[in-house]
C-alpha cells in the first residue's frame, strides 16, 4: 500500500514560503497514496513556470516540456501507454495563455488525462505581469495603469467546448481539493481542475483571505446538468468551488485509435513488423 512518502523527492523546493503550490503538491501526493497509484504507474507532465516544477519534486515518471506544450505531450504519452495514469500540472499562463490552443484541442479529443491548473492569476516566475485570468483593473509592473482585458473564464470555455469533467477548488480548502482530485483522476476522459492559489510574491490582490472571502462551495448542484453548470461557471462576484460538470461514458481519444482496437497493450511491448515498417518508410521517401 502506498503512502505519501512514496512520492517524496529528497531535495528542497524552489517556491516562496507561503506559496499555494505547496498545498497543491501535498494534496496531490496524499490523493495518489489513497488511490494506491504506484510511482512507476504515474506520469506527471508540465510546461514552464513555478507550477510546472511540481513533477520535479515528486517521485514518478515526468516530462517537462516547452511553455504551453504540456497537454499534447500528455496526450501522446497516454496514447502510447493507456495503462499509465497521466496528470498535467502547470499554471494559468502556461495552460490558458501559451497553451490555449492545446487546451481547446484536448477538450475536443477527450484523452484520459487529468489537467491540474495552478491558477494564481499572475505570471509568478517571470516577475508578475498579468496572466489570462488576472482580474480587470489589477496593476502590475507591466500593466501599470491596470489590466484592461476581461479575465479568461476556463470553466465556461471548457463546459461550452464539451469537456467531460470540469471543476474548480481553492487549494486552502484541502478536503475539497482532495475530493475533487480523487474524482478527476478516477474519471475516464479529459478532466480539468482549475485550482485557485496564492502567489505571495507577485500577486498582492488575490491573497489567502481574498480567496476565502470570494469562494463558496457548490451545494445541491447536479453535475450532470450542463446548462446549469455553464450558468454557475459565469459567476464571478464569488467563485463556486466543486465539480461543475461531469459526463461519463464518452469514448476517449485512445479508444478511437486503430492501434488500440484489438489490445490495450503498450506500444513498447508490441512486436514490430519490420517489413511493413520498411514499406512505410519507402512510401514516405517517394512523396
Amino acid at each position: 500500500m502506498s503512502d505519501q512518502s512514496d512520492y517524496d523527492m529528497p531535495h528542497s523546493k524552489a517556491w516562496c514560503p507561503g506559496c499555494g503550490n505547496f498545498g497543491i503538491h501535498r494534496s496531490l501526493k496524499e490523493v495518489l497514496a489513497e488511490l494506491e497509484i504506484a510511482p512507476e504507474e504515474l506520469v506527471l507532465v508540465s510546461g514552464i513556470g513555478q507550477a510546472a516544477k511540481l513533477p520535479q519534486y515528486t517521485r514518478a515518471h515526468m516530462f517537462n516540456g516547452l511553455h504551453g506544450r504540456s497537454l499534447p505531450a500528455a496526450m501522446a504519452i497516454k496514447a502510447c501507454n493507456p495503462g499509465m495514469t497521466v496528470i498535467v500540472s502547470s499554471g494559468d499562463g502556461c495552460t490558458y495563455g501559451e497553451g490555449g490552443n492545446h487546451f481547446l484541442a484536448q477538450i475536443q479529443r477527450n484523452p484520459d488525462i487529468t489537467n491540474i491548473v495552478h491558477n494564481n492569476m499572475v505570471y509568478g516566475l517571470t516577475k508578475g505581469q498579468a496572466s489570462p485570468t488576472s482580474l480587470k483593473g489589477m496593476r502590475t509592473k507591466v500593466q501599470t495603469v491596470g489590466v484592461t482585458n476581461e479575465p479568461f473564464n476556463p470553466l465556461a470555455v471548457a463546459i461550452a467546448m464539451g469537456a467531460t469533467f470540469v471543476a474548480r477548488v481553492y487549494q486552502g480548502d484541502r478536503e475539497r481539493t482532495k475530493e475533487v482530485m480523487r474524482a478527476a483522476i478516477r474519471h475516464r476522459g479529459y478532466a480539468l481542475i482549475d485550482i485557485l492559489q496564492e502567489c505571495v510574491a507577485m500577486n498582492k490582490v488575490n491573497t489567502s483571505q481574498w480567496y476565502k472571502d470570494h469562494t463558496y462551495p457548490l451545494e445541491g448542484h447536479d453535475p450532470g446538468d450542463r446548462t446549469e453548470a455553464f450558468r454557475r461557471a459565469l459567476e464571478t462576484e464569488r467563485y463556486p468551488t466543486g465539480i461543475f460538470y461531469r459526463e461519463e461514458g464518452r469514448p476517449t481519444f485512445e479508444d478511437t485509435l486503430p492501434a488500440h482496437q484489438a489490445t490495450k497493450e503498450p506500444l513498447y511491448k508490441r512486436t514490430v513488423d519490420m517489413d511493413r515498417l520498411k514499406d512505410l518508410l519507402d512510401s514516405a521517401r517517394s512523396i
